[in-house]
C-alpha cells in the first residue's frame, strides 16, 4: 500500500517527492473538530465540504489526494463515497478529530501524544470500509509533530507527508494570494497543501481554476500522491 513504511520503526517524514519530471501532488484537508461539528449544528456555518472544489477536479479530471479526518468522514459519507470512487483520488489519514500532538500548535485542541496511536488507527478503520485508493500516507494536524509524535506512530508502518507548498488556504478573504502562494514555490516534485473544508476555507474553490492554469503553463502535471513520491 502506498505509504507503508517498516513496523516499528520511527515515522518518516516527506515534504517533497523527486526534483525530476514535471508532476506535483495536490493535497486537500478534511479537518473537523467537535468545535466544527458544534458550529455545524448551530448552523453557524453550512458546510466544511466544499462540493466546487470537488466539482472542478472531476470535471478536469485531476488527481488529488485526500486526507480525512474521521471525523469528517463520519460526518460527510456520500461526499467520502464519491472521493472514495474516484480512481484519480486517493485517501489519507489526518487524525480522528484535528487535535494536536504537541504543545502551542496554532490554536488547535490538543490531545496527549499518548494517544496517538489510537487515534490515527481509529481513523484508518473508519476510512477503510470505504474502499477506493487507500493510502498509509498521514498528515498532523497544523504540521505539528516532533521526536515523541513520530515514534508513537512506528506501530502503524506510516508515512508522514507534510509538504513543500501551503497556500494558506484557511480563513483566506481572497483568492489571489492563494494563488500566489502556490504558483511562486511549486516546483516538480512538490506536495502543496490546501483544504476541502469550505467554512473556513471558502477561497479554495476559486483559487483552483488558476493555480491549475498555472501549473499548465509551468508544465507542470498534477499526479497522485503515491506517484508524485515514489522514488523519494
Amino acid at each position: 500500500m502506498p505509504g507503508a513504511t517498516p513496523i516499528g520503526t520511527r515515522a518518516p517524514v516527506v515534504n517533497h517527492g523527486p526534483r525530476t519530471g514535471n508532476t506535483v501532488a495536490l493535497t486537500f484537508d478534511a479537518d473537523m473538530t467537535d468545535g466544527m461539528l458544534a458550529s455545524l449544528r448551530a448552523g453557524r456555518v453550512t458546510s466544511y465540504a466544499n462540493l466546487r472544489v470537488l466539482d472542478l477536479l472531476e470535471r478536469e479530471q485531476v488527481p488529488a489526494t485526500f486526507f480525512l479526518t474521521g471525523k469528517w468522514v463520519q460526518r460527510y459519507p456520500d461526499v467520502t463515497r464519491r472521493i472514495a470512487g474516484n480512481p484519480r483520488f486517493e485517501l489519507a489519514n489526518h487524525t480522528y478529530g484535528h487535535a494536536a500532538f504537541t504543545k502551542d500548535c496554532y490554536d488547535l485542541p490538543s490531545q496527549p501524544v499518548g494517544e496517538l496511536r489510537a487515534d490515527v488507527a481509529k481513523t484508518f478503520e473508519v476510512i477503510k470500509p470505504y474502499g477506493g485508493r487507500q493510502t498509509r500516507y498521514f498528515r498532523f494536524p497544523g504540521l505539528c509533530h516532533d521526536a515523541a509524535a513520530l515514534d508513537a506512530l512506528a506501530p502503524l508502518g506510516v508515512t508522514v507527508v507534510d509538504g513543500d507548498v501551503v497556500s494558506g488556504d484557511p480563513f483566506a478573504k481572497a483568492w489571489k494570494p492563494l494563488v500566489r502562494a502556490v504558483l511562486d514555490h511549486v516546483r516538480p516534485g512538490s506536495v502543496v497543501i490546501m483544504h476541502v473544508t469550505e467554512a473556513n476555507a471558502a477561497m479554495t474553490d476559486e483559487a483552483l481554476p488558476h493555480i491549475l492554469a498555472g501549473l499548465r503553463e509551468r508544465g507542470l502535471s498534477p499526479a497522485p500522491l503515491s506517484e508524485v513520491l515514489a522514488g523519494s
